[in-house]
C-alpha cells in the first residue's frame, strides 16, 4: 500500500504567497477598457508631453500593496475627470527607464504634467477619488489663469527667470536641433537638462540671463539654447550625454562641439 505524501503547509503557504505574487507581478493593473491611460515609453511624449491637456500621471508597481489600494480610486477619477483632465499609469516595474527619467524612488508616486510638461509636479494629496479629482480641478484653475496671463508651455517655468530670458532661450528638440544649431552660422551654446535634475534647475535662471545679456553684447550672433534630454534621446545619444546638465559649444568651423567646463553663472 502506498504511504500518502504529507504536504509541509508551512511551504505550501510560502509557494501560494509566491504565486500569487507572481501573478500580480507579471500584470498591469489597468486594462484598455478603463478611462486611465496606460503609458510606455513608445507613447508617452504623445499622449503627455506633446499635449496640451493636464495629466496626472501614477507610476506604480503591480506587486505594491499602495498601488493596488489606490487603482480603484484612480479608475474612479479617471472616470469623473473624463474629457477634462487625463489619468495616465506607467508600469514602473516594467518600465524602469521612464520611472528613471522622473526621478521615480517609491510606489506608487503620482506627478501633475502641466502648463510645462518638462517640469512636472508632485501629487502629495489625499490617495482618494475626491482627493484626486479637487487636486485636478484646482490645478487646472491655475493653468487657465496663468494662459489669461500669457503664459505658455516652455523650457522655463517662469518663477525663477524673466520673461525675456525665457523667450531668448531657444528651446531644441530632436526635430529642430539640426536646422536650428548645425545648419546655422552663429555659435551655440547648447544645455542639455533633465527636468528632475536639482543641479539644472539651479542653472535655469543663470542659463536664462546669460541669454539675454549674450544676445545683447554680440547681436544675436552667440545663441543659447536648451534641449531636455530625457525627451529628445536622439540628440542626446549622438553627442554622448550622459550626465546633468552638459553644457556644449557648437560652431560651424569645428566638427565637433566643445565641453563647456567654465563657471555656472551669468557672469
Amino acid at each position: 500500500m502506498k504511504t500518502p505524501t504529507r504536504r509541509d503547509p508551512g511551504l505550501l503557504r510560502v509557494l501560494g504567497v509566491f504565486v500569487w505574487t507572481l501573478l500580480v507581478s507579471v500584470g498591469a493593473l489597468y486594462s484598455s477598457s478603463d478611462d486611465v491611460v496606460e503609458l510606455t515609453p513608445s507613447n508617452f511624449q504623445k499622449e503627455v508631453i506633446h499635449s496640451h491637456e493636464l495629466w496626472l500621471v501614477e507610476f506604480y508597481a503591480p506587486w505594491c500593496g499602495h498601488c493596488q489600494s489606490l487603482e480603484p480610486e484612480w479608475k474612479k477619477a479617471a472616470t469623473a475627470l473624463k474629457g477634462i483632465v487625463k489619468l495616465g499609469a506607467v508600469n514602473a516595474d516594467a518600465h524602469q527607464s521612464l520611472g528613471g527619467q522622473y526621478g521615480v524612488q517609491g510606489f506608487p508616486t503620482i506627478k501633475l504634467f502641466g502648463l510645462n510638461k518638462n517640469k512636472p509636479e508632485d501629487y502629495n494629496g489625499a490617495r482618494s477619488a475626491q482627493g484626486i479629482t479637487d487636486s485636478a480641478l484646482n490645478t487646472l484653475r491655475t493653468i487657465v489663469r496663468d494662459r489669461l496671463g500669457g503664459k505658455s508651455s516652455s523650457y522655463s517655468s517662469g518663477k525663477q527667470s524673466g520673461e525675456s530670458g525665457k523667450k531668448d532661450v531657444v528651446e531644441l528638440t530632436d526635430d529642430n536641433f539640426d536646422e536650428n544649431v548645425i545648419g546655422s552660422s552663429d555659435i551655440w551654446l547648447v544645455e542639455f537638462f533633465a527636468p528632475w535634475c536639482g543641479h539644472c534647475k539651479r542653472l535655469e535662471p543663470e542659463w536664462a540671463a546669460a541669454a539675454t545679456e549674450i544676445k545683447e553684447h554680440t547681436g544675436g550672433k552667440v545663441k543659447l539654447g536648451a534641449l531636455d534630454a530625457t525627451v529628445n534621446q536622439a540628440v542626446a545619444s549622438r553627442y554622448g550625454i550622459r550626465g546633468y546638465p552638459t553644457i556644449k559649444i557648437f560652431h560651424k568651423d569645428e566638427d565637433t562641439p566643445i565641453d563647456y567646463d567654465g563657471g555656472r553663472s551669468e557672469e
